[in-house]
């Protein structure tokens, strides 16, 4: 439908109007009101209501908050602490998260691609999202294709779509011809109109089964959600039980509540009921992530799922794209291999011309930066590069000393069947065996026919040199790939080029000396391709759907898979893959899918991305030995009180304060401690490990104190509950020493102000008053301070047993 003011123009003229002056910004703003913009959805980060759901909307939550407004209502607010830590720790994991979020959203913005489109006449740079559909886009060299155009008006390209089709050769695009979004304009300059934009664009549509939302693998998600379903079966029975007992403790239910004792039953109740949750190890965890987050951000490393920091530090194979990862994508001069009698003044001139020529693409500028000059000789005539034919030629006249013509192009297209070449053809295939890009100059002492572009060069061609080519590798890639193998982490390059181009450029990062495996030649058999990808690490001429089935074979057989790349041809394997890492030249499809993106295109970032997972993951698995030991001891002392019937030996607050002082607070500096050793799977097992002997221990010793007093000692509840608090903040310091080491100045210093707090809660009056605690008598602050000890002493030998069958295993 024809826009206002185009209602009384004919099609034609309103065609031709466009083709000159591109849209007007009333139909510009006509199609934006409707949608057609070039914007798709992408998985930068979670929306600030999902942050919101994901910190407060939890099952835990709703229990907290449950308890928290019935000791609220029933006056017994000081026991209602917790809930006041639990909004704590929604609050904080909300503002950690969303600074993440805000961080990671504004590099994002930052990285968007512009396109230069003509509008009201004039022309003007927009983002690549403010595209609309019949847009004139102007093209030029380097410039990447962003939404899918119709090529005008003569236009002559030739284009890179290596990111599509994997294939490296470039493309000639003339008049007509559709340009693909995530392409890449080689040479040439022209106008294009917009086809298509958005989910509509054919690399949208090729990754839309990939853009399906997933989450990252992580274990340590998967570990904590096992032990939190397991709390969840345990926690209404454990809780039925333990109500029962504290009202058969207060007289009975009748009697509890004709006495009005029922109240200090519930708050029992309730501590024991808390005292299961672990209500902080979800938030460090976000914290730990989302500091990793914020770290590797000003390192220009985008993470588009803040769990990502982690699955780095368990990757035991990564997967490398050849181009973009290895390789910056772009050529350089190797060297000249003379094959006739012309001395070098004659061809240098020449060389030199076709170095100057803007339009030759990534060649010509390698040919320029090793043969420079100011100022060319002026050509007499010119044939254009072509992918079609493979080559290009230039007249010059006598003055340059080079007269004549002079052809470079392709070997087998250049020299043909002219006689003398034999010896040409031969070397230049074993140039290309080496994997060299090789190409020749060929001349003719007359000028080129008119019609040779159309019906082939003169069969009296004589050759003059072979130059050769290799793609420029990235300074920072043999170091990178050395810390890997240093890392135990085995590295697979996989291409979509020759093999022996992969080869040579392996062999120049010093990645051994073998030879490339064909993908031709992959067998189809899943058994088959297993042995393959374990007994090869080079493959070439590799499609997108191989590169998916090498990683999914490389995950059948148990491993951990990374995969790097920078084109929608990866976009499969990067779904594939436990971590898809993409590079600053990628697709914006590929940036979606991938789960990080290094911003600046430095591979050495890599390592750091590793040290970061490697700190979030041994800091979290330090900080959950300390909350799950937590949960085992609450777990036993709430069961066997409910069994045996047996008073809580704690008021919900006594927990609230040596939660604060021996998890709480100590555990957050520890989320964010620097360093961590090399990643071993087996999170959750390790963690149980320690944790489950270690609250049983700790259990037993707060029972037989809290029994003895109240059934041997005739001391008073209070003075029961205070002996409990002291053993059991003795024991829950030891945990929290444990689970900090090795130690450190920062360390020591954490540990130290948790001793300090926990005398002051039993010597500061305030303290003493409000958490209803004191020193108990002197025999029976022995007994406490003595068995506390003990089960110290226990907790140590568990600690070093574990880690002891650790390293046996390692």
């Amino acid at each position: 439908m024809p826009a206002a003011g185009e209602a009384g123009a004919s099609a034609p003229d309103v065609e031709g109007r466009r083709a000159r002056e591109g849209l007007t910004t009333g139909e510009v703003l006509e199609r934006t009101a409707a949608g057609r913009i070039n914007s798709v959805p992408t998985a930068t980060s979670r929306t600030f209501r999902a942050i919101v759901q994901a910190n407060v909307l939890t099952l835990f939550n709703a229990v907290v908050g449950g308890c928290f407004i019935l000791l609220f209502v029933l006056g017994q607010w000081r026991d209602a602490l917790f809930g006041l830590s639990a909004i704590s720790n929604s609050l904080i994991g909300i503002v950690q998260e969303y600074r993440a979020k805000r961080s990671l959203d504004q590099l994002a913005i930052t990285q968007a691609a512009t396109n230069t489109v003509i509008r009201n006449g004039a022309r003007e740079r927009i983002p690549s999202a403010g595209l609309v559909p019949d847009d004139i886009v102007v093209l030029a060299g380097g410039d990447q294709v962003t939404a899918d155009l119709l090529l005008l008006g003569g236009a002559s390209l030739e284009v890179d779509e290596s990111l599509l089709t994997g294939e490296s050769e470039p493309v000639p695009k003339v008049d007509g011809a559709v340009l693909l979004s995530g392409s890449l304009i080689l040479a040439g300059s022209g106008r294009a109109t917009v086809l298509r934009v958005g989910p509509d664009t054919f690399a949208y549509r090729l990754a839309a089964e990939a853009r399906r939302f997933s989450l990252v693998t992580s274990e340590i998600r998967r570990g904590l959600g096992k032990v939190f379903v397991v709390i969840t079966w345990l926690l209404l029975p454990t809780a039925l039980l333990l109500v029962n007992a504290q009202m058969q403790d207060r007289g009975g239910w009748t009697g509890a509540f004709g006495s009005g004792r029922w109240i200090p039953a519930v708050v029992g109740a309730v501590a024991g009921i808390m005292a299961m949750i672990p209500l902080g190890l979800l938030l460090m965890t976000s914290v730990a992530f989302a500091v990793g987050g914020l770290r590797l951000a000003r390192k220009k490393v985008l993470i588009q799922e803040l769990a990502a920091v982690e699955v780095l530090a368990r990757v035991d194979v990564l997967c490398l794209d050849k181009t973009g990862t290895l390789s910056s994508g772009s050529m350089v001069f190797d060297a000249v291999h003379a094959q006739g009698g012309f001395h070098a003044a004659r061809w240098q001139p020449v060389l030199e011309w076709f170095g100057a020529q803007a339009a030759g693409g990534s060649t010509a500028a390698a040919i320029g930066a090793a043969f420079p000059t100011a100022a060319p000789f002026p050509e007499l005539a010119a044939v254009p590069f072509s992918s079609a034919r493979k080559w290009s030629s230039v007249t010059l006249g006598p003055e340059s000393g080079a007269a004549g013509t002079w052809i470079l192009g392709a070997p087998d297209a250049v020299l043909g069947d002219s006689p003398g070449c034999g010896q040409a053809h031969r070397e230049a295939a074993a140039l290309a065996s080496t994997g060299l890009r090789t190409l020749a100059l060929a001349h003719l002492p007359e000028i080129l026919p008119p019609d040779a572009a159309d019906t082939g060069l003169p069969s009296t061609l004589e050759p003059v040199l072979l130059i050769t080519f290799r793609e420029r590798i990235r300074a920072d890639a043999a170091a990178t790939l050395d810390y890997f193998r240093r890392q135990g982490v085995t590295v697979k390059i996989i291409s979509g080029d020759d093999p022996r181009t992969v080869a040579a450029l392996a062999r120049g990062v010093g990645f051994g000396n073998g030879v490339g495996y064909d993908a031709r030649h992959l067998p189809d058999d899943p058994a088959l391709l297993e042995e393959a990808v374990e007994a090869h690490s080079l493959f070439g001429s590799v499609t997108p759907s191989q590169k998916r089935d090498l990683v999914r074979a490389l995950k059948r057989r148990g491993h951990t898979v990374a995969m790097t790349g920078d084109g929608v041809n990866d976009v499969l394997a990067l779904k594939e893959a436990d971590l898809g890492i993409a590079m600053d030249s990628a697709s914006p499809a590929t940036k979606a899918v991938a789960r990080l993106v290094l911003l600046d295109g430095r591979f050495e970032r890599l390592p750091a991305v590793v040290d970061e997972g490697r700190r979030a993951i041994s800091n979290i698995e330090r900080v959950s030995l300390v909350f799950l030991s937590k949960t085992v001891y609450a777990t036993v002392i709430s069961v066997v009180c409910g069994i045996l019937l047996l008073a809580f030996p704690f008021l919900p607050r006594q927990l609230s304060a040596l939660d604060g002082l021996t998890i709480g607070l100590p555990a957050f500096f520890l989320a964010l401690q620097p360093g961590g050793e090399r990643y071993a799977p087996g999170f959750l097992r390790r963690s149980l490990s320690f944790a489950v002997p270690a609250g049983f221990c700790t259990a037993l010793c707060v029972l037989a104190v809290s029994a003895f007093a109240q059934w041997f000692g005739g001391h008073t509840r209070e003075n029961a509950q205070s002996a409990a608090t002291v053993t059991l903040g003795l024991l829950a310091a030891w945990i929290l020493v444990m689970a900090s080491r090795p130690l450190n100045g920062t360390k020591v210093l954490i540990l130290a102000g948790m001793y300090a707090g926990l005398v002051l809660l039993f010597s500061v009056p305030l303290t003493r008053h409000f958490f209803r605690v004191d020193w108990p008598p002197p025999g029976l602050l022995a007994i406490a301070v003595g068995v506390g000890l003990a089960g110290c002493a226990a907790i140590e030998g568990v600690g070093r047993l574990t880690r002891h069958r650790r390293a046996r295993a390692g």
